[in-house]
Formats: structure tokens, sequence, C-alpha cells
């Protein structure tokens, strides 16, 4: 395969890295913009999605693409519960501080992951796709008599992979809509901005808490769903998202969801081209570097809040 279709098909790739990535990491920075807490157990959200995924379509069985529509809203709707369980269980005991916080999260990490080791077993275990119909790629080539279409041989990609592209932006637009147009919304950013005079005008912060750290993880819950057809569901699958999702928020600015985005399609487009072309250590690398870089120069991200 000549250079040019090969780096679209590694392009595709990144679009569908970048994707999961802006969802988990967006799940991250909506938990620290609003509870100012680094949630160091939101990669074992995104597990228990994965694992979830598995259990619910295992248990229906039938038709692929039924079973997976459950499991698309039945396990970020489970993994939210159990987060906000957790932090009425933990968080809100130790008075969201934040040296305080991570250690409690890392607690609840070791606690997710040996559970669902003793439940889901040590093994890795597929998903299948609702749909995955492999579709062939054109590519565009400038010769003498002008554009000239062609296919090369091996230049396609899934119909699921496409789906899963797709899906990242209208999740987005929904919780823009939802943060910007909704009641819902204003409470959150009102808490965000300044949660005791939030408590003044009657806002039940502890419940906002509990609601949003549901929906951050939730969110990292749902990237799980839509790339567990594509990976494998697996007990120790947290790791990766997790430092991701902390590279991108670093990158993007604390609590900026805007910056999250950028950061996220920044990094998981150069993570899907580096791994195609490279391999996927370099990829973590240039990730680390780019981190490395941004702290230097802004140590409080790209759209982070800057203070004085």
């Amino acid at each position: 395969m000549e250079f040019g279709p090969h780096l679209m098909l590694a392009v595709l790739e990144g679009l569908v890295q970048a994707s999961v990535l802006t969802l988990t990491a967006l799940g991250l920075s909506l938990v620290f913009g609003v509870m100012r807490v680094v949630n160091v157990a939101h990669g074992e959200f995104f597990m228990l999605g994965a694992v979830l995924a598995w259990w619910i379509t295992s248990l229906l069985g039938g038709g692929a693409g039924l079973a997976f529509a459950a499991a698309l809203v039945g396990a970020p709707l489970m993994v939210g519960a159990i987060a906000a369980l957790a932090d009425w269980l933990v968080l809100r005991r130790v008075a969201y501080d934040p040296e305080r916080t991570i250690v409690a999260t890392i607690g609840l990490l070791y606690i997710f992951q040996q559970i669902t080791l003793m439940t889901f077993g040590p093994d890795a275990r597929p998903v299948p796709p609702p749909f995955n119909t492999r579709l062939a790629l054109p590519w565009f080539e400038w010769g003498e008599g002008g554009i000239a279409l062609y296919w090369p041989w091996g230049l396609s990609i899934t119909s699921y992979k496409l789906f899963v592209i797709a899906a990242a932006p209208v999740v987005l637009v929904a919780l823009w809509l939802v943060m910007t147009r909704t009641r819902l919304g204003l409470v959150l950013r009102a808490t965000r901005i300044d949660s005791e005079t939030a408590r003044a005008f009657a806002i039940p912060v502890e419940q906002v808490y509990a609601l949003v750290f549901g929906i951050g993880a939730a969110l990292a819950a749902l990237g799980a769903v839509l790339v567990v057809p594509i990976r494998q569901a697996h007990y120790l699958m947290g790791a990766d998202p997790l430092l991701l999702s902390f590279i991108v928020v670093i990158i993007g600015g604390l609590g900026s969801l805007r910056g999250t985005v950028l950061a996220a399609v920044l990094i998981g487009m150069s993570d899907g081209i580096i791994s195609v072309f490279f391999t996927p250590t370099l990829a973590k690398i240039f990730a680390t570097l780019v981190v490395a870089m941004v702290l230097v120069a802004r140590p409080g991200g790209l759209f982070g809040e800057r203070r004085t």
C-alpha cells in the first residue's frame, strides 16, 4: 500500500482512539471542574463499563444489535450509579479534601479491580459488534488528467468503527446542550464557580457532587462500551485510559471542557497514527513529551484557569 492510503487508514484509526478518549477524559475533567476532585479510580469506571457490557450482552444473548443497544444504555447507567454510591460512602466522608480524596480513589481503584477479578475472572472477553461490515475506502490522486479516484487494495474500515467516530460528537453536543440550555447545567456551573454561594441559594451541593461523580463515571463507561467490540473486556484495561485521560486533562487545562476536547483529539489522533506507523510505546512517549512542553510553557494547560 502506498503512503497516502496508509496515512488515511492511520487517521481513521486515530479518530476512533480520539472519540473514545474524548468521552473518557471529559468525565475526568467534569469531575475535577465541579468537585475539584482528582479521581484516580476513573480508569476502573472505564473497565467496569466494558465488563458490564460483556455481562449484559452475554445475559441477553440473541441478536447482537439488541444486546449491544441494551449494554450501551445499561452499562453507563449502572456504572454511574456505582460511582454515585461510592461518592456517598467514601468521598463525602472525607469532605472532598483534595489530598484525602486521592488516597480514597486509589483505594476504590483496587477495590473495583479485585472485585472484578474475583467475579469476572482474569481472561479477556469479547463483545460482538452490532454490525461489522467492512467498507472499502476510496483514495484520490492528482495526476496529469486531473483527480483520479481508485480503491487501493487493503484500504478499508469496518462500519462499526465509523459508528464510534460519529458517536462522540453526538454525545458532545448533548452534553453541551445540557450544560448551557438546562436548569441542571445552570446548577452544575453555579456549583463549579462557587459551591458555598450555591449552597446559600439552597442548591444541594452534596447531591450535585454525587450526580457529577456519577456522570463522569458514566461517560468513561460509555467510551468503554463503544470500544469493547474493537478490543476485549479485561479487568486490567483501565490503566491506559486513566493515563491518557490525565494527559489530556493536563494539556487542555484542569476543569476546561473545551481544552479537554481539543487535547483529546490531539492525543487520540497522534496515538492512533503513531501506533499504526511505529509502536504504541512511541505514541505514549510522544504524549508524555507534549505534557512536559505544555507544563513548561503554560503550567495551567492550554485553556486552564490562570491563578494569581
